[in-house]
């Protein structure tokens, strides 16, 4: 039996099209092949485990704003490449029973003053309310420390302008979690995989991302149901600016662009009159100076699905194209983590669950050593600045019945 022929076989047997091995046998040669042309046969490479790397560096942080249950992935992010979390401050007494009972030996303290004044502490996180995590980042950083926000970590112009003035006042890290990309292993491999020039110059990326108001799975945040900010625009940031920001931040890392414009945006409230400045859907057209994007938001993910949202990238390059499903494969099998790469040869069925997340460990590194490895401070500043701009000038849509 040659290689093609078990890459076929074990590509079938993945996704439930093998009914049998007679089935297989009755095939012929060339059946798998790309536009029935022998030898094109989609192939199943699953890459091999690998583990993360132990932390190389450590240091000290603490937790200032529980709001969303991103928090805890960011946590995570940071312990793995060597943060020891030593102090937090909750401000919300409903998350506090969550917080002790996943974190029991951190010290909680009653004021976040407590958390900025203390000079054993490195590296702030927080998940606060959207509309407080950049004042509370320009304090933290003009306290001498480095701050790592939730998305969106900056919802209004004025705000981003101050971050900026305080970054270049302090020489301090402002990052963003844009956990979409940074802590999803298949949209960290298709990053590798377009460095390493795998489809050619970048022409445009598509992101579909549909979320779940309430939902059970994971960290994604609406497992106990949405808090009364999560309905406000003026604390939420708006759609654009919310879930966008992880969009953009994409758009702009594989099309490598350093400038961009918002061409057009538009939101909605098609399902939620008794919320009637939420907005439940949203999309914008980008345009930058290496590539061109389109973004759609909404918040109407069925229960059916079995996970909070059907997040899908799709990569356009001048010699292949990557396709991202981040978090299912829908009614194939519920993993997440596939990636699939066409090319001129072939195309390939990529299984990236066992690939590392290297975030955690560069962010950490780069706190220590002063650099921007982990993320580009430019890039993940102006994702921000793209959204907001997105959010202040759509146009909102009423559809009918």
């Amino acid at each position: 039996m040659n290689m093609k022929s078990t890459g076929r076989r074990d590509f079938l047997k993945q996704t439930g099209l093998m009914g049998s091995i007679a089935m297989m046998a009755a095939l012929p040669n060339g059946a798998m092949a790309l536009g029935g042309e022998q030898g094109r046969v989609i192939q199943d490479a699953v890459t091999p485990a690998q583990s993360d790397e132990a932390p190389k560096v450590h240091i000290k942080f603490a937790v200032c704003g529980v709001s969303h249950d991103h928090v805890y992935g960011m946590i995570g992010a940071v312990q793995r490449g060597g943060g020891e979390l030593v102090v937090a401050w909750i401000g919300e007494e409903d998350k506090l029973a969550n917080f002790k009972k996943r974190f029991p030996d951190v010290k909680v303290v009653k004021t976040q003053d407590e958390i900025l004044n203390d000079p054993s502490v490195q590296l702030v996180l927080s998940s606060q309310i959207a509309n407080e995590r950049a004042p509370l980042g320009v304090r933290a950083m003009k306290h001498g420390k480095d701050f790592l926000a939730d998305k969106p970590g900056i919802t209004t112009l004025e705000q981003l302008a101050e971050v900026r003035k305080t970054i270049a006042e302090t020489k301090r890290i402002y990052g963003i979690m844009y956990s979409e990309r940074l802590e999803v292993k298949a949209a960290v491999y298709a990053g590798v995989l377009i460095q390493q020039g795998a489809i050619g110059k970048v022409i445009q990326t598509i992101n579909i991302a549909p979320h779940q108001i309430v939902q059970g799975h994971g960290d994604a945040g609406g497992g106990t149901g949405r808090p009364e900010w999560f309905w406000n625009p003026d604390q939420y940031g708006g759609i654009l600016c919310d879930i966008g920001s992880h969009q953009v931040d994409q758009f702009l890392y594989y099309t490598g662009s350093t400038q961009a414009e918002v061409a057009e945006s538009q939101i909605a409230n098609v399902r939620h009159p008794d919320r009637p400045r939420f907005q439940d859907f949203g999309d914008m057209v980008l345009r930058g100076d290496r590539g061109f994007g389109y973004v759609r938001l909404d918040w109407f993910t069925p229960d059916g699905l079995g996970t909070w949202g059907d997040g899908r990238l799709f990569i356009l390059g001048t010699n292949g194209y990557i396709e991202v499903r981040k978090y299912t494969n829908v009614a194939v099998k519920h993993q997440g983590n596939n990636l699939f790469i066409v090319d001129s040869k072939e195309a390939r069925y990529i299984d990236c669950t066992n690939m590392p997340l290297p975030f955690g460990p560069q962010f950490v590194a780069d706190i220590v050593n002063r650099t921007h490895v982990a993320q580009d401070q430019d890039q993940c500043l102006l994702a921000a600045e793209l959204v907001i701009k997105a959010q202040k000038n759509a146009k909102f849509v009423t559809i009918k019945e």
